[in-house]
């Protein structure tokens, strides 16, 4: 039977079938793929650069200032899009491609979907080797993007043009999935990306992918209700999966129905309104109060849509509960199992309104209820402490975030690494599902700003406020320029503690000197004064440094619906953390020392280690 076909390079191939790939949401059909992030080099400006030019009044292309802070912008997209719609970023080969390594290995943590084009060597090897190319003595078929292999959730490397036709199906398959999405990454060698193919027109055909909605086994099912009924004690964990579900309604319903405490993740944080009575805040070593002390007692963790790693269950010390038992509803059977929980496989939206039906009348004691009630007010009046506004010369971070969420009340908050996200996960009060973004699966220094960027393309009528450190910030800054190229709307507020802060904090706790993290433990011929408000400037932002924590809130308020990008920077405290809430973590202490500091520490960390669960 012979078929119609359209001759293309494969390049321009790859450009058609991504314009063709849509979703549905809220009703309207949109295109799955929000643009395509490019760098170009040798390695894909003439094959697919001219393709994408061919498609650029449907499929934009959006120039990125590094490679690593484009994919994150790209990933950004994603997870503000609650995984239904994504982006593409480009390179060419060599340190191009390797600078997203980082990026893939985030998505691939976190479980967000992108597509990652490298170019690559020639197939047909005939100029090896060529500029960039490396090389392995033993083995002819490595290339540099076979770093990609392990922090993809597929991979291939396209040699012939056809070979684009079930690379691409493969890849939109993937990334559609809610249990095995992540990075993709497809490495087009430049010369293949350049040769011409008769493909098939159906090809190219509209195909719309909808998330699917896993039901959960009958058996399973059957067991995780009977042990809810069990329960006496027992707490919900949220993580990003009820975000990605699209399942808060459901959550909230089943809390309030049943009388069960919720606590979130970093990921899940946002799944509940901070307001609602039952949501008791962060869990685990950036915990609340109210959240730990119930973890301590449970008897029972439905865990909806988590990897329960180790900031959630306090390096697995937090539950204390010897009859403790988990379940663990995921749409990935390898998170399902963890803990020898109870798995309970399928969507979260589904499971819970299913688990809803079948637990009807049945309603936690309401002592538990009221601890939980009580736990939080506690709480509340700690944080509101924290938060509190003050004179101080140096204000501490929680101070800082308590200005920002004063002058922009309805900011969906951006972050990512550092102490920031500690404070941020017990003291940001967010309200609606997403309008609390952070990277703590890898805590990637650097996709502060352009997560932001990412997050403001997806949510472009929502007031997007970043908070950065200036070690974060150092690191990586330059999508600051794509955003004001973009004429994107962005605030960002750098708190400048003379250097990593965090680190050095974790450096004295296991009992080290300070050494390397702030500036002034550094060895240096003179320290540096960087003005962060005259470096954002120069690449075209409003930019301000701001003197206190009060200047601070009313410089937000001031600039609230501003066009442009807004960039405040304030010298903040690098030793003072909020003493509410948290738990312990492990971090291993050296076990022999000459220092007595780090003897104590490994005497400390040997007790906290008796607390640990084996399984």
């Amino acid at each position: 039977m012979s078929q119609n076909t359209i001759r293309l390079t494969m390049a321009q191939a790859v450009a058609r079938f991504l314009t063709a790939q849509k979703t549905i949401i809220d009703g309207e059909t949109l295109p799955i793929f929000g643009g395509v992030w490019a760098i170009f080099g040798h390695g894909n400006v003439a094959g697919l650069g001219e393709a994408l030019h061919g498609v650029k009044d449907t499929l934009p292309t959006y120039r990125g200032q590094n490679e690593q802070s484009m994919a994150h912008a790209a990933i950004a997209y994603a997870k503000a899009n609650f995984r239904r719609r994504f982006m593409v970023a480009t390179t060419s080969i060599g340190p191009g491609a390797l600078n997203m390594v980082t990026a893939a290995a985030l998505a691939h943590v976190n479980r967000i979907p992108v597509l990652l084009l490298p170019g690559d060597v020639f197939a047909n090897r005939l100029p090896d080797p060529v500029l960039q190319q490396v090389e392995d003595f033993g083995d002819g078929t490595v290339s540099a993007n076979d770093c990609f292999r392990p922090v993809s959730r597929y991979f291939d490397r396209i040699t012939r043009p056809e070979q684009i036709i079930p690379a691409l199906r493969r890849a939109m398959q993937v990334l559609t999935d809610p249990a095995e999405c992540g990075p993709v990454t497809l490495s087009l060698c430049q010369d293949t990306q350049a040769e011409a193919y008769d493909y098939p027109e159906s090809f190219f055909a509209e195909k719309i992918w909808m998330p699917r909605r896993i039901m959960p086994d009958a058996d399973e099912f059957a067991a995780a209700a009977a042990a809810l009924k069990l329960a006496r004690k027992p707490v919900i964990i949220a993580g990003g999966g009820v975000l990605y579900s699209e399942a808060s309604v459901s959550l909230a319903n089943f809390a309030e129905v049943h009388g069960v405490p919720v606590m979130e993740t970093q990921a899940g944080k946002s799944s509940l309104p901070h307001g609602h009575a039952l949501n008791m805040g962060s869990v685990g070593v950036t915990g609340t109060s109210a959240s730990n002390v119930l973890a301590e007692d449970a008897d029972l963790v439905l865990a909806v849509g988590t990897r329960l790693q180790d900031f959630t269950t306090g390096s697995w010390a937090l539950f204390k509960n010897e009859n403790l038992k988990i379940v663990g509803l995921n749409v990935q059977p390898f998170d399902a199992h963890k803990h020898n929980g109870l798995p309970l496989v399928g969507d979260a939206r589904v499971g819970l309104e299913a688990l809803d039906a079948a637990l009807t009348g049945w309603q936690v004691d309401s002592a538990w209820t009221d601890k939980a009630l009580k736990a939080k007010a506690d709480w509340l009046k700690d944080a509101d402490d924290a938060r509190a506004a003050s004179n101080v010369e140096l204000p501490s971070d929680a101070q800082v975030i308590g200005a920002v969420q004063r002058g922009r009340s309805q900011a969906l908050l951006v972050c990512a690494s550092g102490g920031l996200p500690g404070e941020l996960h017990k003291l940001w009060r967010a309200d609606g599902p997403g309008s609390y973004h952070l990277d703590y699966g890898f805590s990637t220094m650097g996709y502060e700003i352009a997560g932001g960027l990412g997050v403001a393309i997806a949510r472009p009528d929502e007031d997007v406020v970043i908070m950065v450190g200036d070690g974060s910030y150092l690191m990586m800054n330059s999508e600051i320029v794509s955003a004001v190229m973009m004429g994107v709307r962005l605030t960002i507020v750098v708190l400048d503690n003379g250097g990593y802060g965090c680190i050095n904090r974790l450096q004295m706790a296991t009992g080290g000197a300070n050494f390397n993290n702030l500036f002034r433990d550094t060895y240096h011929m003179e320290l540096p004064n960087v003005d962060f408000a005259a470096h954002a400037a120069s690449m075209g932002a409003k930019a301000k440094k701001v003197a206190s924590v009060n200047e601070l809130e009313s410089a937000l308020s001031a600039s609230e619906g501003a066009p442009g990008v807004h960039v405040f920077a304030i010298d903040t405290d690098p030793l003072i953390t909020t003493e509410a809430g948290g738990h312990w973590w492990d971090v291993a202490v050296p076990e022999v020392s000459t220092r007595p500091s780090v003897n104590a520490a490994r005497e400390a960390y040997e007790k906290a280690l008796l607390a640990q669960r084996a399984g």
